[in-house]
This record gives C-alpha cells, structure tokens and sequence, in this order.
C-alpha cells in the first residue's frame, strides 16, 4: 500500500469548512428512522403538491422539455412566470430575460449570491437565528458573519434595529435577511424593513433577501418584499422557491429576481456551480406560479389550520410556544418543561415520546442564546400531526 505523504498531515476538509460537519437534519432524520418517531425536525411535506402540477411535469417528460440541458438562465417559461408573479403579487417589474435567473433551489442561489458578492474579509451581517446554509456559505466565500440576534419578546422573536446598526462597520458588504424567518416564524413589519432599507442605502450595502416562505403568513403578518422599498430595487437579490409554496421540495427549483449587473454576477458564480438543474420541473413550474390565486390563500388556509393544531398541543404538553406569523415551524422553549439543553432535549424526545425535533441552538453562533429552544415543522398531515401532539402530551 502507498504510504501517505506529508501532504496528509494537514486536515483534508477545508478549514473553512471544518467547523460545521454533518447537518443536525441528517442525524435527526436518521434518528427518526431509527427508532420509528414522527418527523417534525427537517421541513419537508409529507403528501404531494397540486396534482396538476405534478402532471405538468410529466408531459414535459414526455414531451421532451428539458431532458437536455436547459438553458443557462433558466427555460424561458420559467422566468416569464416569476416575473409575471413579481408584478401580480407586489408590483415589481423584472425583465425576465435579464433579471431574473433560475436556480438549483433557494440553497444554490444562496451560495451562488454569496459566492458571486463576497471577497474575503468582507462582513455578511445575518439575522440569527439562521438557516445553516447561511453560515457555510459565508465561510466558503472567504466572508466574516456578522450575527444580530432576534431576541423573544412578548410572544414573538423581534431585531433590534439598534443592534443592526451598530453592527455595521467599514467592511460590511451585505445584509443578509430572511423573512418570514425560519426558524423562529418571525415576519419583519413594514416598519422594520423601513428602517433596514434605510440602513442599507445609507452605509450603500448590498441586501440578499430569502423569501421562500412569502406565500405562508398569518393572522395580520403580510409579506412585503425588500426590493419594494425606495433605494432597494438596485441594492437587493431576492430569493425565491417553488419548494415550500407548492409541495415539491425534492424538484430543488429557485430562482432570484434582481438588476441585469447583480443577475450577470451571481450567474457567473451558478454556472461553474450546477450550470442547470430540473429541466422538466422548470416547464411545471412555470405552470404552477400561474395557479390562480385561491390555490395560494387555500394552502395558507391549510397551514394555518395546523399551525394552531400543533401550536395548542405543544402549549398542553406543557412547551412555551412562540406562534409564528409566518413559515411553517414553530419554535417553543423547553424549559417550563424543566429542561434547558435542546440539543440533548432532542436527542432524548424520539425515545421518550417517538416525535423528532431539531434543536435551534445549531443555527446559533451564540450556543447558549439559543440552547432552550427547540423547532418542530407542521407541513405535515393533519392525523400525523394529532398523533404527535398525542404522543408528546403523554410524555409529560
């Protein structure tokens, strides 16, 4: 056997990369598995989108569409739709042959953003708690994170718009934010967004916005995109997914909506990435984005209904329950349950009541800040979800 050089010494994962490892969604998925346990931790539908939809994807199959490579940007049709949305939903108007790019889901156009935007040394300031992407892709882009924490107040996790503005230095490149925000449900009020896209054109800062859940708010919580502000329109890259709005998460279709000189960059960076993706799921979702608008308010409808569902559940089993104004998780805290550690929490819970959670400390950089909350995702069937909030009521 050929003995290793002294090149082997040095780790062979990229420093840095080194601190992040496996994903808390693939051992608590695993977890899940193992032991037989409904899984309320990693975000994805248990039943299928519309049907319609899906059928779209098979007559594209068949007809053709997209077997090959599609086109760079994205197939025409796709980037039609997304426009046409844009305009219809907030009255935003994207050139779809120059302003609007398709991508391998929200997760590629995250790391295709920031690796296109981002020199080393640059700092990225993100709303945490964040979605773990946000902080490796950071990282492989050469940039420093900068965390603003969203701290519980009165039933709801809120930014203090003082502590985004102290934390933005000389050598801030972006803001990264995320509304409706997974994983603590927050939905940024129009007074808030104000003020960041104040921030923004006053320090000249570029925004990248992730709006995936933009069809899934509640009660008097409403989406209002970045981009819509004054200022914002040339300073933003919006973020958008079929994923969570219709029920196909496993189609890994995104796209971003911004100006043809940040479209141009963040392509130049997708290209060498996965070039394309999803051909045939492209024409089908294209399709789906021209759904009429009841299709929207009754999904929203649906997920309202469950959000209470298992919102009412977890409060009985005794939880603090932080209800969401938007996404479909909700956070709670452990620690009227006389627990404080939510990583050992959820590794217990599969065992103690056959339910898997995702503890939010992993999407901290402050551990400790978020040690007492826990996630649990309620995309899920109405009787699964019964059958969780059965199991977790008699575990305590």
């Amino acid at each position: 056997m050929t003995g290793m050089t002294s090149h082997a010494r040095r780790p062979l994962l990229n420093r840095r990369l080194a601190e992040f490892g496996t994903t808390i969604f693939a051992e608590m998925s695993a977890l899940a598995l193992s032991t037989g346990s409904i899984n309320l931790g990693q975000g994805f539908p248990d039943t299928d989108g519309p049907e319609e939809i899906r059928e779209a994807a098979v007559r594209a199959l068949r007809d053709g569409r997209g077997n090959q490579y599609p086109p760079g940007p994205g197939v025409p049709e796709l980037r039609t739709a997304v426009a046409a949305h844009q305009k219809h939903r907030y009255g935003l108007s994207y050139d779809p042959d120059r302003e609007v790019l398709v991508t391998a889901g929200a997760t590629e156009a995250i790391a295709a953003t920031l690796l296109a935007l981002l020199e080393p040394g640059d700092e990225v300031i993100a709303l945490e708690p964040y979605y773990d992407s946000y902080a490796a892709c950071i990282a492989m882009a050469g940039g420093t994170r900068v965390p603003v924490t969203l701290r519980p107040h009165e039933g709801r996790f809120r930014l203090d718009l003082d502590e985004l503005r102290d934390a933005v230095t000389d050598n801030t490149r972006l803001l990264l934010i995320n509304t409706p925000h997974n994983p603590t449900g927050t939905v940024l009020t129009r007074e808030e967004l104000t003020e960041i896209a104040r921030l923004a054109v006053e320090r000249d800062l570029l925004v990248v916005t992730d709006e995936v859940y933009e069809h899934l708010v509640f009660d008097d919580a409403e989406h209002l995109p970045l981009a819509s502000f004054p200022g914002m329109r040339g300073r933003t890259v919006t973020i958008g997914s079929a994923g969570k709005t219709f029920s196909f998460t496993g189609w890994k279709v995104g796209w971003i909506t911004s100006t043809p000189d940040l479209v141009t960059a963040v392509r130049s960076a997708k290209q060498f990435l996965t070039y394309v993706s999803s051909g045939p799921f492209q024409y089908a979702v294209a399709e789906a984005l021209t759904l009429p608008d009841s299709y929207f308010e009754d999904f929203r409808a649906d997920m309202l209904a469950k959000r209470d569902l298992l919102s009412a559940g977890l409060a009985d089993a005794g939880f603090e329950v932080f209800r969401p104004a938007g996404t479909y998780f909700v956070t709670t805290d452990i620690r009227p349950l006389g627990e404080s550690d939510g990583f050992a929490f959820c590794r217990a819970l599969p065992e103690r009541a056959g339910v898997v959670a995702i503890p939010n400390a992993v999407f901290y950089d402050d551990r400790e800040a978020g040690a007492p909350f826990v996630r649990f995702a309620f995309c899920k069937r109405t009787a699964v979800l019964e059958e969780a909030v059965t199991r977790l009521k008699a575990a305590w």
